[in-house]
């Protein structure tokens, strides 16, 4: 009995004094993630940047930062990695083609609100329809046309097109 007990302290002191750095490595790396995605946010907002891509910076920053904490705390304990971040990286790549035309909406609409070709209350012609522009969102545009209907267009067909940016008495 006295040798399977030596054996299991030996297994305790090797693998315990892994586990504890590996929970600290993640309980801290947590902690450090959410404080950088808050000041990233902070930040951008501070900027005077939209609260809908400061809000969506924060989110990436977080996940982003969550993944290499999650990585780290794997390896600490003694797991192989480097399949996991070649799965990462394939996902990334599949789900990148995958969303090939939601980026490009995606990154249309941080064009516009960015360059703000446009505001709120503006009525324009811009990717085949006119409207008042109710709503710049992140992958669309949504326009209120004057026969009253809600026209939603895909942000990548307004930066890809001519906008005309008509002058207009009520503004929002």
């Amino acid at each position: 009995m006295n040798e399977y007990g030596s054996k299991i302290y030996e297994y305790v002191i090797q693998y315990g004094t892994k586990i504890v750095a590996a929970l600290l490595i993640f309980i801290i790396g947590k902690w450090f993630a959410r404080l950088s995605s808050r000041f990233t946010e902070h930040i951008i907002i501070k900027a005077k940047v939209n609260k809908t891509l400061a809000s969506f910076t924060r989110h990436i920053v977080y996940f982003g930062m969550l993944t290499f904490v999650v990585i780290a705390a794997l390896d600490k304990i003694g797991v192989q990695t480097t399949s996991f971040i070649a799965i990462i990286g394939a996902a990334g790549l599949a789900v990148g083609l995958a969303l090939q035309g939601s980026l490009a909406n995606f990154a249309a609409g941080v064009m516009l609100i960015i360059f703000e070709p446009f505001r709120l209350g503006d009525f324009i012609e811009a990717g085949g329809a006119s409207g008042t522009v109710e709503e710049i969102q992140m992958f669309s545009t949504v326009l209120i046309a004057p026969d009253k209907k809600r026209v939603i267009v895909p942000n990548s067909k307004i930066t890809g097109d001519k906008i005309t940016v008509h002058p207009t008495a009520n503004k929002f």
